[in-house]
């Protein structure tokens, strides 16, 4: 399927992350795309210093910035959304750094009517220092799956290792898929109309948790989008810090979200009457 294809990066002041995510975006297999990076109010430091990159970077990049007053990552992410002139968006944090056919996995696997549901590998510590000094971090777990792996065998080092390997047989992929799983948002993809439909991302959300993609996801699935899992493709890499707290306002949010079967929110793109 051909289609014009957007990766939005949400991303909040660690440039030298998002420098190694742009990097390993320049050396993909499919190179069809543009970039968005949604930046929840980043600081003028980083703003200088995400310019002088882009200055010299070969990716098409926006760039949408609002004023920093906490936690709003789904605002953003709706400006994100509209400044896309695409079909078809790809999602990712700017702490993942996408290995090389991240977005080709996404772009092959597209299909009308479902959205794609990725997965991460979690690295421990060690790893992700060296995660961030390497040279080609498009293929960092390849270049270093033996030393991943051996950590987490026997110093129960990282999370989710196995998802780092990219299987392309397609009955093996077919049945290490079939469980029925939810979106993440550090890794999923749908066409541009489908978000729409729903009205973006509920903005009522002002912490991390469930807001970005458990909500999605349901509201999603509401309007008749499938969830197609593509676990052992379009593989990233968590760099390790510590996990944000989880506020329990979003899960009030979320199960009155349920209850009423909102699936169209009032609360995203179109601000509509209460």
């Amino acid at each position: 399927m051909h289609v014009k294809v957007s990766v939005i990066i949400s991303y909040y002041n660690k440039y030298q992350v998002l420098f190694l995510l742009l990097k390993a975006l320049e050396n993909q297999s499919f190179k069809d795309f543009d970039v968005i990076i949604a930046d929840d109010g980043s600081n003028d430091e980083s703003s200088k210093n995400i310019n002088q990159y882009l200055s010299l970077s070969p990716l098409k990049v926006t760039r949408v910035w609002h004023e920093d007053k906490g936690f709003r990552k789904n605002k953003i992410l709706n400006q994100a959304v509209l400044a896309s002139k695409a079909d078809y968006l790809i999602f990712i944090d700017g702490d993942c750094i996408p290995q090389k056919f991240f977005v080709e996995d996404h772009v092959q696997n597209a299909e009308l009517g479902y959205a794609l549901n990725g997965r991460r590998v979690d690295l421990c510590p060690k790893m992700s220092s060296l995660l961030l000094n390497t040279k080609s971090p498009e293929i960092f777990f390849d270049q270093n799956k033996i030393n991943i792996l051996t950590r987490y065998l026997f110093l129960s080092s990282g999370k989710n290792i196995e998802k780092g390997f990219r299987i392309t047989c397609q009955k093996l992929k077919s049945y290490l898929n079939k469980k029925t799983k939810g979106l993440v948002g550090c890794n999923m993809s749908f066409f541009k109309q489908d978000i729409l439909d729903i009205n973006g991302f509920d903005e009522r959300y002002e912490a991390a948790g469930v807001g970005e993609d458990s909500d999605i996801d349901f509201r999603l699935r509401g309007i008749g989008v499938k969830i197609k899992n593509i676990f052992y493709q379009a593989n990233q890499l968590h760099i390790y810090h510590k996990e944000l707290p989880r506020e329990k306002i979003n899960d009030d949010i979320f199960n009155s979200v349920i209850q009423a079967k909102a699936y169209r929110t009032p609360f995203g793109i179109e601000k509509e009457p209460q």
